[in-house]
């Protein structure tokens, strides 16, 4: 429900009318304004949404919103969103010495993350955010691994608040999973209620990895705001069904030397869908049973009584516990040892390189111009998929194997989505390819900004903007925290003079300040906690600071892309089609034990 009040003052002549239609209200006011008698309104708007509340009930609350900020006052109102906004930006604030545009763009897109997830009490952040009707409103992945690290780091009572709204759908995704043939949980790809809302299974449902992602976010969230006990609840549940679905989807193949084996999936990349052990998939599956083996083992330990009633209600045992950690112990990795290559699927070398020489550029996005079948017969990759494994889950992952991850796959990848930017951005600039990371920087916090999608009007791409986040600290800042310690690497462009940022890590705000020659750690708020400068361990305590020489990386050769021409034109202000065209539901288009503390 929505509640509208309008105080117009001044003028001659006034004339205030307000008119009520099915799906529209609307307030007209007529003056006579002059240059020495100017008209003034002021304008109070107040939202509620319920599902479970009815119209009359929603109507009396906003009634009483209004009432409440008529009495408060315009001046009042004012002055406490001034102050939400100033703490908001003391530790989400960034600062770019020496690229004013960069300083902008950044800006832009991390205020749009804040203003999209503010008050989403209850609820998840589109994908659009709150500025635009495109997906219907409907959320999706993105928010898990795009928005959900930012928000962990820097205000992390709202990624809380989106914790328990996963929390929410686990019934809905309890009965996904039944329709799908399985127990457990499934989360859906496409939703708002928690019910799936896509029709086509290849690109949608086939997306098992939202299980995992659904996790992967979970466990930041704990690491980075210290709330253990979201792991009693209601984080273990979560993991009891989605740990349960997944060794029910795979088996132990005889075949693959008794390896698990997740068939008929598909990853992030969804020009290649419905294959045999995408990388991704089995990876972000192996860090959900695992994570799950640690979270049962802590909950036996420090709060039995609630692992008690966990398992009295779903029906956990001793050997499930251990069935997951043989599951994840034998996840089967695709691996090509002639090109010493971990491969996106089994299959992924099989089929034909795309003709990327011979498609014109007015050809992108390739969904919309070629069948979905003549796509997934080729190696083409719409967003990072590998390359998004390695930056998640990089600590699984050997430093050679990441670049060699990077080199194959990067130039097959066309940017399609603007889902894969950031994380190659990311990986770029831990590679030494710092100028394919800043290509890769401007081209995620342009994508609105110069419209890149030709699909604006639709709403802005909240995750791209969450993305900006990711490339400044975890790209260019190096930020790490796989064991839920802070790592930091910082690798500045060579057009900027320094980067500064803040992160809140349980109950500590740690300011970053880098430059080409020297890094220094700054604990503004909190008790103390040991941040880590490369390879050095350096302890802060209350309102200390330590300085240290930044090695930097070695910077190597820009890695050329057979889509280098397309993006160019997108960040040069060119508009390209729809990356997807928000289209409806009915019209888609195509290791040891994980602690989670």
């Amino acid at each position: 429900a929505c509640g509208v009040h309008h105080i117009v003052q001044d003028g001659s002549g006034l004339e205030v009318a307000t008119t009520a239609e099915p799906g529209r209200c609307r307030t007209v006011a007529i003056a006579d304004a002059r240059p020495e008698s100017p008209v003034r309104m002021r304008k109070f708007v107040a939202y509620h949404s319920s599902g479970r509340t009815g119209a009359e009930e929603l109507g009396f609350r906003v009634d009483q919103t209004l009432d409440r900020a008529l009495h408060v006052g315009i001046e009042e109102l004012g002055c406490l969103q001034e102050e939400r906004v100033r703490r908001w930006w003391d530790i989400g604030d960034m600062e770019i010495g020496g690229c004013d545009e960069a300083q902008a763009m950044v800006r832009y897109n991390l205020f749009q993350v804040f203003q999209n997830t503010a008050r989403a009490d209850g609820h998840g952040f589109p994908a659009k955010g709150l500025t635009g009707t495109g997906y219907e409103g409907q959320y999706f992945w993105d928010a898990d691994i795009y928005v959900m690290p930012m928000l962990s780091c820097t205000v992390p009572q709202v990624a809380r608040n989106f914790v328990d709204f996963r929390a929410g759908m686990l019934e809905p995704a309890r009965r996904r999973a039944d329709e799908v043939g399985h127990p457990g949980a499934l989360y859906p790809w496409r939703t708002i209620s928690g019910e799936e809302a896509s029709t086509y299974y290849a690109a949608g449902t086939a997306q098992y990895h939202i299980n995992a992602d659904v996790v992967w976010a979970m466990r930041k969230y704990v690491q980075a705001s210290g709330d253990v006990d979201a792991i009693a609840d209601p984080c273990f549940e979560i993991l009891v069904e989605t740990s349960r679905f997944w060794v029910d989807l795979g088996f132990f193949s005889e075949r693959m030397g008794g390896e698990f084996v997740i068939n008929g999936v598909t990853g992030p990349d969804e020009y290649t869908t419905v294959v045999d052990n995408n990388l991704y998939t089995n990876l972000m599956a192996r860090e959900n049973l695992l994570t799950a083996v640690g979270a049962a083992e802590w909950m036996r330990t420090n709060r039995p009584s609630e692992y008690a009633a966990v398992a009295l209600r779903t029906g956990l045992t001793d050997d499930e516990v251990d069935l997951w950690r043989r599951a994840g112990e034998a996840m089967h990795l695709p691996w090509d040892e002639r090109e010493q290559l971990h491969l996106q699927d089994d299959g992924f070398l099989n089929r034909e390189r795309w003709d990327f020489e011979g498609t014109p550029s007015d050809k992108y996005p390739l969904l919309l111009h070629f069948h979905p079948l003549e796509i997934y017969r080729h190696q083409v990759i719409k967003q990072a998929d590998v390359v998004a494994a390695t930056f998640l889950l990089g600590n699984r992952v050997t430093p050679e194997e990441k670049r060699r991850i990077f080199e194959y796959y990067d130039p097959l990848t066309t940017g399609d989505s603007s889902l894969s930017a950031p994380v190659q951005s990311v990986m770029a600039t831990e590679l030494g390819l710092t100028q394919n990371g800043v290509e890769y920087f401007v081209e995620s916090a342009l994508v609105d900004l110069l419209d890149l999608s030709h699909n604006v009007a639709d709403g802005i791409h909240l995750a791209a903007a969450g993305g900006v986040w990711m490339a400044m600290v975890n790209g260019f800042g190096g930020f790490r925290d796989h064991d839920a310690q802070l790592h930091f690497s910082p690798a500045i462009p060579s057009g900027w003079d320094h980067l500064r940022f803040r992160i809140q890590y349980r109950g500590n705000v740690v300011q970053v300040r880098a430059s080409h020659d020297q890094v220094t750690y700054s604990l503004i708020e909190g008790p103390g906690c040991v941040v880590h400068h490369w390879d050095e361990p350096l302890e802060l305590g209350p309102g200390a600071a330590a300085t240290r020489r930044n090695p930097g990386r070695e910077e190597l050769p820009r890695l050329p892309r057979h889509t280098d021409g397309v993006r160019s034109q997108r960040t040069n202000g060119d508009r390209a089609a729809p990356e997807r065209a928000a289209p409806a539901s009915s019209t888609e288009l195509p290791a040891p034990t994980v602690p989670f503390v």
